[in-house]
């Protein structure tokens, strides 16, 4: 089953829910959709800047240190609460092998503290790093953050979802679900904003981008080649 479809039944299942529940949540969703401007977010050609997050074992990570290895591929992801971001993360892990086949290290990022992304990586059985952003320090850098209206506190609350204890602060903020793929150099080279969150990038595609980049640098050396045997004719 694809990834959309996975989704789509957690979207029709919802809909069951009480109109109480479905109603503030929907309309949340639907006002950012049409209010949230994709050219404010992050763009391909940009440089991702520099970053030093906390895995889920407490140890600093830094983006250095990531593309030091080769193209990083980052998923941003709204919680572990989300049921949506869980199917999202359980689809990149079952990619995982092919794309460290590419030799592309893949990293998913939230504004959960370690020790809820460590529950994270247990119950989604995890081979991947996720870090935490904690304040979404890096995605407000990115242009990718959901203030979610305070209306909604009462739902999560009566869901059990404790985003302050989550996340370390009560502002109630959450990341807009994004993938991107940047180069060892550090450039973005693509980038997948949704703003609706019940929708994702299947990870054939975020695959596909991978094998363009590659076929892209091959190019590129052979290019850069011919021209240097060019000289020396």
């Amino acid at each position: 089953m694809s990834l959309a479809a996975q989704l789509d039944a957690v979207t029709a299942n919802f809909k069951n829910a009480p109109a109480s529940v479905t109603g503030p949540i929907i309309k949340a969703k639907s006002d950012f959709v049409s209010t949230f401007d994709p050219s404010k977010a992050i763009r391909p050609g940009s440089t991702l800047p520099p970053f030093t997050l906390t895995d889920a074992s407490g140890t600093a990570i830094s983006s250095s240190t990531l593309l030091s290895k080769g193209p990083l591929l980052i998923s941003f992801y709204r919680g572990s609460w989300c049921p949506y971001c869980n199917l999202a993360l359980r689809a990149l892990q079952k990619h995982l092998p092919a794309l460290q086949a590419k030799d592309c290290t893949l990293v998913a990022i939230s504004p959960e503290l370690p020790d809820t992304s460590l529950s994270t990586v247990e119950k989604n059985e995890l081979q991947f790093p996720v870090l935490s952003d904690v304040g979404n320090r890096l995605a407000r850098q990115l242009g990718i953050v959901f203030e979610q209206p305070d209306e909604l506190r009462a739902i999560f609350d009566d869901f059990g979802h404790d985003l302050k204890g989550r996340n370390g602060d009560d502002s109630f903020v959450v990341p807009v679900p994004t993938v991107l793929l940047v180069g060892k150099d550090g450039v973005v080279r693509n980038v997948h904003v949704e703003a609706d969150y019940t929708k994702r990038l299947e990870p054939e595609v975020a695959a596909a981008w991978i094998d363009a980049f590659f076929e892209y640098i091959e190019e590129a050396l052979h290019m850069y080649a011919s021209v240097l045997l060019q000289k020396f004719e």
